[in-house]
Parts: C-alpha cells; structure tokens; sequence
C-alpha cells in the first residue's frame, strides 16, 4: 500500500517530510507520495519524494487567512482551478487504496476525509495555548478572541468531527495540552511531540563559543552574567524567511538592535546573529547596516559576514549568517524575532524571544499576539524599540523568570524525537502501511 502526504505551506512541507524520512528509514516502509497545496513543494523536491498532482505558488505565499486582500489576488492567480485539479487527483488516487498523512490546518484534514481513504492528522496550525494555559482560560480582551473559545476549544466543532471521523486513525496534536483537550471529545489524539524541534543539533559550523551552555543550569547562567560582566550578550535576529517582507522587517529590527547597543555600550559589548534565510539576498541586509553606521569586516569564516559597530565603549559586532541556522539558535541568549516558525524553535530550546509586529503578510500585528500567547511567557511582545532594551535588563536580573521560562518552552514545544515517534505510530495504527507494494504510480508527476 501507498502514503499519500498532503500539506500546505512550506513549514508544514518540512515537518511533513520529517515524519517520511522517518517512515522511510522502517524496515518495511510504504511507498510514499506527496501533495503539496501551497507553493512548489521545494522540501519534498529535495528529499526526492514525487508528487501526484501540479503545484503553484500562489500571490499570498499561503497567508490568505490574516488578510482576505490575499485571498481575492489568490483566486485571480487560479486558486479555484488549482484546487479542483488536486481534489480530483486525491480522489483518483486513493481509489485503488491507501492511507492518507494530512499535515497542517482544516484543508489537507479536508482534502483526506473527502478522499474516502482512511488518514491520520498532524496539526501544526492550532494549540490550545492560544486560548488557554494549564491554570485554565487566558484573559480574553476582545470579542474575537471571545469568539475564538465559544465551541469549548481552539478546534471547531467541525474540525473536530473530522478528526473523530471513522477514518481517522490518529490525530498528533502540537503540545501535550491540546491533546488532553481533544481526547476529552472523543478524538484518537496522542501526544508524540512538535516534529519542528526535530533536527536542530548545532553544526559546529559558527567558529563563535558560546556564552552559555545549553542545559539545565541554562536560565542560572544567563541571570549570573549581570550587565557588568565583560563576556559578550548573543542576539539571535529573525527576520522572516519570505522575500519582500523579510527586508521590510529588517528595517524594524534595526532600531531595535541600535536601541541595545546603545544601552549597553558603555557596561558590555553585543554579538548579534542574523539568520538569513538561503531564498533571501544579503544585499538589502548589508546596504542597511552600513546605512546605520556598520562596518564590514573581512572574515575567514565561510558562513557569515561580519559587521561591526563601534561608537562605544564595547563595540558590538552583528553576524549575517545564511547556512548555519542551528547554531545560531543554540549560540543565543535572546531573539529578537519577526518570524514564525524559528521564533518557536527558539522558545523550545527554552530561551526567550521579543518580538515586534510588521506589515506582513506573514508577521501582522494579529499573528504576532497569537504568537505571544500560543508562547506565553517565553515571548515578549513589543511596540517601541526601547521596549527591548527595558525586558532583556530586567530578566538578565530575575533568574526565577528565566527558570520559568525555560520550562515552559520546552513544555509547550516538547522534546526532539516526535518524527520518529509518528512514523512508528502511523505504522501500529495502519498495519498495511507495513507491507507496501513497490513501483510509482502512474499519477506521480516527478
């Protein structure tokens, strides 16, 4: 039998193949395909799994829930069409038999329950954080986020039946919370793990010690380096990995970074490490920079370009980094972050983030204060630059704050491991997927 893995966007794209290069390392694994809804599949291109169905990317790069001006530019770019041609080549497919892998939101779990296939569900999109923590039902300020929590969870009601479908022989919640929420509706949820925090061992690649260990002692280190040490702060900056907003959020973060140098010029010198995504130019990150007053520096180190800044006391030096991702989040102390995705990644390894909101598409005001409360106090959401300045000063000074944010972290996110633990699981859940029959089917595309 045949798996046919149906995600949209390109960060549920990579989770999505996490779990299949899992599945491929079994001893009997079945023969997998994919279908990827939203953009051109880069993840499954590359980790040499075909497709059933054609791929376009869309104006809105997948974003049309946070703006409905997304949607109408979509549609004109031949949503509608596109979409008919991937529900036929679902339902043409899963008549000859197979199990289905959704991966995202409500459209893959769509796309899965009107193949007639049976299927399994890996929600990336939802957790119960957004509306709740363990003490009980965060604060709701406005009548939308009242809204959000009529139907009893961050899941509706018809969410919720597909996932409680016959069919459906699993669901993988985000987070240990949002699977004792659904299992109280009856739906076969198991809490395996967040399949992002897979993969994120550090490379060595960065020629730059640490400040810190990354361990348990992690929050206690970071509190005893008080603002007279001489030993360096790390700066993770994110942000974003799509083109043009990644630029446009560039020139947000840079008073920010401006504003914490010049607090901590004259007690303690800054690194700040940028990770640029490889889809991205550093040439609007370089121009900015020297725009600001940076210098660039010659480097032997292939991964980054360094700059440096120098009007104080401890010159702080800022490091654009496009192939050493890992590194980068293990290097750091604090993020100041635009993104979605790493932001998160970050927040598990236990350390905090602050964020500030940008135009988007993705990283919208909205999507920002989801974000802070789907992170809870590991994420500290800003309006003003100087606002930085003030949060990393005054947790620098709390080591109990920090403990706590570790913890939560690396509650809300849970361990590496969760891959490996869905594909063994999809296999004791679907036995047929153990004995797969060989040879690509004649609806494969690539």
């Amino acid at each position: 039998m045949q798996l046919l893995c149906i995600s949209n966007g390109h960060g549920e794209d990579v989770i999505a193949v996490r779990i299949l290069q899992a599945l491929q390392n079994q001893p009997q694994a079945p023969e997998i395909v994919s279908l990827p809804l939203v953009g051109e599949g880069n993840a499954y291109a590359q980790a040499g799994i075909p497709r059933i169905a054609p791929t376009k990317t869309m104006p809105s790069g997948g974003f049309i829930y946070m703006d409905g001006r997304q949607l109408v530019r979509d549609l004109q770019g031949g949503l509608i069409q596109l979409t008919w041609c991937q529900l036929r080549a679902v339902r043409r497919w899963a008549k000859r038999g197979g199990f289905i892998l959704a991966v995202g939101d409500i459209v893959p779990l769509l796309f899965a329950w009107w193949s007639g296939a049976p299927y399994a569900f890996v929600g990336t999109a939802k957790s119960e954080y957004y509306l709740r923590d363990e003490a009980g039902w965060l604060p709701r300020r406005t009548w939308f986020e009242r809204l959000e929590s009529w139907s009893g969870s961050v899941y509706l009601p018809w969410e919720r039946w597909l996932m409680r479908h016959r069919r459906c022989r699993a669901v993988f919640p985000r987070d240990a919370l949002t699977t004792t929420i659904l299992q109280q509706w009856g739906i076969p949820a198991l809490d395996l793990g967040n399949p992002m925090m897979d993969g994120l061992e550090p490379t060595g690649s960065l020629a730059i010690a640490p400040i810190l260990a990354q361990s348990a002692t992690t929050a206690a280190s970071l509190a005893g380096a008080t603002e007279s040490s001489q030993s360096p702060l790390t700066l993770l900056l994110l942000p974003g990995s799509r083109p043009p907003e990644a630029y446009r959020n560039w020139q947000v973060l840079l008073p920010v970074i401006m504003a914490l140098c010049t607090a901590f010029s004259q007690r303690r010198s800054l690194r700040f490490l940028a990770a640029i995504a490889l889809t991205l130019d550093l040439e609007p990150f370089r121009q900015a920079l020297q725009d600001q007053g940076w210098q660039a520096q010659s480097m032997s180190n292939p991964v980054a370009s360094r700059f440096t800044w120098v009007g104080s006391r401890y010159p702080a030096s800022l490091d654009l980094v496009q192939s050493a991702f890992n590194d980068c989040l293990h290097l750091a102390d604090f993020a100041i972050a635009m993104a979605g995705t790493a932001t998160e990644q970050f927040v598990g390894l236990g350390k905090p983030a602050i964020t500030i909101a940008g135009a988007g598409p993705q990283f919208t005001p909205a999507f920002a204060e989801a974000q802070s409360r789907h992170l809870g106090p590991s994420v500290r959401l800003i309006e003003r630059p100087e606002q930085a300045v003030a949060i990393v000063q005054n947790l620098l000074a709390d080591p109990d704050q920090l403990h706590l944010i570790a913890d939560n972290g690396r509650r809300r996110l849970g361990p590496p491991g969760a891959a490996q633990r869905i594909a063994a699981t999809l296999l004791e859940c679907e036995p047929a997927l153990s004995t797969a029959t060989r040879g690509k089917s004649s609806d494969v595309l690539d």
